[in-house]
C-alpha cells in the first residue's frame, strides 16, 4: 500500500511513525512544505522570552533522523499544489523546483492552519509578525532584538504568551483585545481578573475592550483615540484551517472553511482522511497540539485496517481542555464558558469556589479560584480555574470525568491523592462536586452577583473586623455566630442574600435560614467573587 501524507509537525508526524509501526511494508510518502517535519511550536513563545534557550530542543526530530529511523520518504520544502481524486494522484513541487505526480491508494491530509492577519492602516507587512512556524519565531527575534516596544493583537493563549515573552526579553510591550477580557475562550470575564493581574505582574500593558485603528511612525492609535508605542506588531487573532488543497479538490468543508470528517476521520472522499488545525469533526474544531497527535495515531490505524464501510478505530470529541502559564499564574479550563452555554441556550447555573491549592496549615498555601457550570439538571458544561500549578491538576481531572459524560454533583467522590504539600483533605474537585450535588439536591441556592434579586436583604455573615475591611454596599453585617441569636433582626417577607467571603459560612448561613422559612440563597463564592464582577465592569 503506498500512503502519501500532506503535512508534519504534530498530526502528519505522528501518522507516519504509527502507520510503519504497524505495517513494515507500507510505502510512506510525507509531504512538508516547511524545512521541519516535527517541531514543538507550542514551545516557540518561550523560545522568543529565553525561557527555552536553545533553539535546537524545539526540533523534535529532523527530517533525516525520521527517514532512518521510520523509513518514511521525507520531502521537505515539497509543496502539494493538487489533488486529482480520480487518478489518485497528489502534485507536489520538490524542493528542486521541479513538478511530480506522486500515486497514493490511501491520503492523509494534516495541512494545518494558517494565522488570521487583518489590515492596518498605515502599518507595513515588515513590521507585522506572527507565531506559528519555527520562521516566523526567527524573524520575529531578529526584529526584537533592535526593538524598544511591541504591540501583540489578540488577548488568547499565544497572544498571552507572545505578549509575556516580549516583556521578558525587555521590550515595552502592550496586548490589545476586542473582547471584554484576555482569555475568552477560556474564561468568563470576572474570571479573568485574575489572569489580568497575572499578566500586568510581568510587566505587559493590557487594553481589552480596545481594537487598534491605525498605525504612524512607531505608534499605534486605539479606536478610542488612545496611543501605545509599537516597533513592532505581532497578530495573535488565532487561526483559519489550511483548506485550499482540500477545498480546489471538492472535498466537502465546514461553514468555517474545516475539512469534514467523520468520527474515523475520514473525508467525504473515503480513501481520503484529514486530522489536526485543519479538519472539524461533528461541527467542532479544536486547533491544539493533543489533539491532533491523537487525530494522528487514529487516522494511521484506520488507514492500515481500511475498510470502506467500516474503518476502525474512532476518535472522540473532546471538549477542549486546555492550559495556558500567565506569569506566575497558571489557567486551566475545559467545556464551555458560560457565556458561551448561555449564548447555545443553555439555561446555568454557575459556582463559584476559592479553596486554598494545599493544606492551609502547610506553608506557602495560595487560593485558587474555580468556576463551574451546569446546567439546571445538573449536566456539567464546563469548569475554569486560575491559580498555581495546582490548578491544572483540578481541569485535568474534571476532563477524564466529562469524557464519561458525568454529572457535576459526581465529583464529590472523586478519590484523589493528598498529602499536605500537594493537596486538601477536601480536594477543590470535591468541594466543587458538593456545592454542585447540594444545589441539584436543593440544598443551596448558589447566585452570581449579577443574579441578586432587586430589594434583596444582603447578609454579611463574616466578622465585624472582616466587615469594616470592605463589603458589599448596602449590607448589614450579622456574624454567622450570632445568627441564631439575632433572628428577629432579618423580615421574613423579603429575600435574603448571604455570603461571607468565599462562599462556605454563606451557605452555614443560608442552611440556618432555609430551615426556619427565610427566603434566602448564598452568593456563591462570596465577597472575593462580587469584588472580581465589580472588577469586570459586570456590575
Amino acid at each position: 500500500m503506498r500512503i502519501v501524507i500532506i503535512g508534519g509537525v504534530a498530526a502528519g508526524a505522528s501518522a507516519a511513525a504509527r502507520l510503519r509501526r504497524l505495517d513494515e511494508f507500507a510505502e510512506i510518502v510525507m509531504v512538508e512544505k516547511g524545512p521541519a517535519i516535527s517541531y514543538a511550536n507550542c514551545g516557540l513563545p518561550y523560545h522568543l522570552g529565553g525561557v527555552i534557550p536553545e533553539r535546537d530542543d524545539l526540533l523534535v526530530m529532523s527530517a533525516e533522523g525520521f527517514r532512518k529511523r521510520f523509513n518514511v520518504d521525507v520531502r521537505t520544502h515539497c509543496e502539494a499544489t493538487a489533488i486529482d481524486r480520480q487518478a489518485k494522484t497528489v502534485t507536489v513541487r520538490n524542493a528542486d523546483g521541479s513538478a511530480e505526480a506522486l500515486p497514493y491508494d490511501r491520503l492523509l491530509l494534516a495541512t494545518g492552519s494558517i494565522p488570521i492577519r487583518i489590515p492596518i492602516p498605515g502599518l507595513p507587512d515588515e513590521r507585522v509578525f506572527t507565531l506559528n512556524a519555527l520562521s516566523d519565531m526567527d524573524r520575529l527575534i531578529a526584529a526584537a532584538r533592535g526593538a524598544k516596544s511591541a504591540l501583540v493583537v489578540g488577548g488568547g493563549a499565544i497572544g498571552v504568551e507572545t505578549a509575556e515573552n516580549l516583556a521578558r526579553r525587555g521590550l515595552r510591550t502592550t496586548l490589545v483585545e476586542k473582547a471584554p477580557n484576555i482569555l475568552p475562550a477560556m474564561l468568563d470575564p470576572e474570571m479573568a481578573t485574575w489572569a489580568t493581574d497575572a499578566l500586568a505582574e510581568t510587566g505587559v500593558g493590557i487594553r481589552t475592550g480596545r481594537t487598534v485603528a491605525a498605525w504612524t511612525n512607531d505608534v499605534a492609535t486605539l479606536d478610542d483615540g488612545a496611543t501605545v508605542p509599537a516597533d513592532l506588531v505581532v497578530m495573535a487573532l488565532g487561526v483559519r484551517p489550511n483548506a485550499a488543497l482540500a477545498q480546489a479538490a471538492g472535498l466537502d468543508l465546514g461553514p468555517r472553511g474545516h475539512i469534514k470528517v467523520n468520527t474515523y476521520l475520514q473525508t467525504s472522499d473515503p480513501d481520503i482522511f484529514a486530522a489536526g488545525d485543519v479538519i472539524e469533526e461533528n461541527g467542532t474544531a479544536i486547533a491544539l497540539a493533543g489533539p491532533a497527535n491523537k487525530q494522528g495515531r487514529v487516522a494511521a490505524d484506520n488507514i492500515h485496517a481500511h475498510k470502506p464501510d467500516n474503518p476502525g478505530e474512532r476518535f472522540f470529541h473532546r471538549d477542549g481542555a486546555s492550559v495556558v502559564k500567565v506569569g506566575k499564574r497558571t489557567v486551566a479550563a475545559v467545556g464551555k464558558t458560560e457565556r458561551t452555554a448561555e449564548a447555545l441556550g443553555h439555561a446555568c447555573v454557575a459556582i463559584h469556589t476559592h479553596p486554598l491549592n494545599h493544606a492551609g496549615y502547610y506553608p506557602g498555601a495560595e487560593p485558587m479560584h474555580l468556576k463551574l457550570v451546569m446546567d439546571e439538571a445538573g449536566s456539567l458544561l464546563g469548569v475554569q480555574a486560575v491559580g498555581r500549578e495546582s490548578a491544572v491538576k483540578s481541569i485535568d481531572v474534571i476532563s477524564a470525568f466529562f469524557q464519561m459524560g458525568g454529572f457535576a454533583d459526581g465529583l464529590e467522590d472523586f478519590d484523589l491523592c493528598y498529602a499536605p504539600p500537594y493537596g486538601s483533605a477536601k480536594a477543590p474537585v470535591n468541594i466543587l462536586g458538593m456545592v454542585a450535588g447540594n444545589r441539584i439536591k436543593g440544598l443551596t441556592r448558589p447566585i452570581t452577583p449579577t443574579q441578586i434579586p432587586e430589594g434583596a436583604l444582603l447578609l454579611d455573615v463574616r466578622e465585624p473586623a472582616e466587615f469594616a475591611a470592605g463589603t458589599i454596599p448596602g449590607a448589614m453585617n450579622i456574624p454567622l455566630g450570632d445568627l441564631r441569636d439575632r433572628l428577629g433582626e432579618l423580615p421574613k417577607g423579603r429575600p435574603i442574600v448571604a455570603f461571607c467571603k468565599v462562599g462556605q459560612r454563606g451557605y452555614y448561613a443560608e442552611r440556618i435560614l432555609a430551615q426556619r422559612g427565610y427566603d434566602v440563597c448564598n452568593l456563591s463564592g462570596g465577597y472575593t467573587t462580587w469584588l472580581a464582577y465589580k472588577k469586570a465592569g459586570l456590575l
